[in-house]
């Protein structure tokens, strides 16, 4: 008998197939399209983050490249300003050098050809001076160079045609005592006494020793500037002088101050003057 035909087997139950839901299908597609989607999402937001970082990096060394360049330019312009610097230092230093040189030379040369009891050199910050006491320039109450004058203002004006670089003004001084009632009429101060007289020692210089007379100037400082007691014939004896002050040309506007000049005038006038008279018949 046949296993169809046997009446008493279980008859067979069919194995259940493959349960088909089209909205799990649907389902899980969208999940996984989302997923895909934020993927993407996530990725194009790092990478813009990532550009954004590296162009914020570029710029920053766009900048720093740029202060680099600055910083070497003014670095170069700065060496170059002290290379120019250097070299002007330099220059002064031998200008400065040079004139020393020249004024000791002239110094010295003054003094060996001017220096005596009357005539005295002196040499302060540059300035050289030549201080002549009056008896050798001048009578008694007069402005008109006497024959000893002359002669030592020609022998300074030879040695001063020699400098032509050099600056001369002449300076006159007198004592304290007053002017002479007689000859008010041509002083009427010591001022214009002082005045006259420098301006005596000018004219002699510039129109008979050959100065050229751009470069002289004169001035009278009367009794105002003293350089010794007016109190004792010897100190009034060494305040009536006439003094030739000689100096580089970019120094002939500058004045020594007052007690530099002093402290020059006390050394370079004569303490005695033999044979000197008193002040009021010299004034």
């Amino acid at each position: 008998m046949s296993e169809t035909e046997n009446p008493f087997r279980q008859p067979e139950t069919p194995s259940p197939g493959p349960i088909h839901n089209p909205w799990l299908a649907w389902g899980a597609a969208a999940v996984m399209a989302m997923l895909a989607i934020l993927f993407i999402m996530f990725w194009t937001s790092a990478r813009n983050q990532q550009q954004r970082a590296l162009q914020a990096v570029q710029t920053q060394l766009d900048q720093a490249r740029s202060q680099l360049a600055d910083a070497l330019a003014e670095n170069q312009t700065n060496q170059d300003s002290i290379a120019a610097l250097k070299g002007q230092v330099a220059d002064l230093e031998k200008e400065r050098d040079t004139a020393a040189q020249m004024s000791k030379a002239l110094e010295d040369e003054m003094r060996s050809q001017l220096q005596s009891q009357d005539v005295t050199i002196s040499n302060l910050q540059g300035r050289l001076t030549v201080s002549i006491v009056d008896r050798v320039m001048f009578d008694s109450g007069e402005a008109i160079l006497k024959p000893d004058g002359q002669a030592v203002m020609q022998k300074i004006a030879s040695i001063l045609r020699e400098h032509p670089q050099l600056k001369i003004q002449v300076i006159g001084h007198t004592d304290n005592v007053p002017i002479r009632p007689t000859a008010h009429a041509r002083f009427a101060s010591n001022w214009e006494l002082s005045t006259a007289r420098a301006l005596a020692a000018v004219h002699f210089l510039t129109e008979q020793a050959g100065v050229d007379p751009r470069r002289v100037g004169a001035v009278g400082y009367g009794e105002f500037r003293p350089v010794a007691d007016n109190s004792t014939p010897e100190g009034r004896a060494r305040n009536r002088r006439i003094a030739i002050s000689i100096v580089p040309d970019q120094l002939a506007g500058v004045e020594a101050p007052p007690a530099a000049r002093s402290k020059e005038d006390t050394n370079s006038i004569p303490a005695a003057l033999p044979g000197d008279v008193g002040a009021s018949a010299r004034q």
